[in-house]
């Protein structure tokens, strides 16, 4: 079928479509580089190699993340404070 020169050629689907296949494209080479450095530490099971690999997309907290940062969901909310229940 050929193209009629009256379409219109949709940019936002375009950059849509292609971010997801960037993304795609990045999370296909997160996957493999986990799968590679999960054979080369030999003796782990298969379980360990599919954590590293369910894994692959976390990043480690640095010291700022954890040191001196507010919390933003309190261990227990329904106790919002030191004050006492009346």
């Amino acid at each position: 079928m050929a193209r009629s020169e009256y379409e219109v050629i949709d940019f936002s689907a375009l950059e849509r479509e292609l971010q997801g296949a960037v993304e795609s494209e990045r999370r296909h080479q997160r996957e493999n580089d986990a799968k590679l450095r999960a054979i080369s530490q030999r003796g782990s099971s298969y379980s360990q190699f599919r954590d590293l690999v369910l894994t692959c997309h976390m990043k480690p907290l640095e010291k700022k993340d954890k040191d001196g940062a507010a919390r933003k969901q309190p261990w227990n909310p329904v106790a919002l404070g030191n004050e006492p229940w009346t």
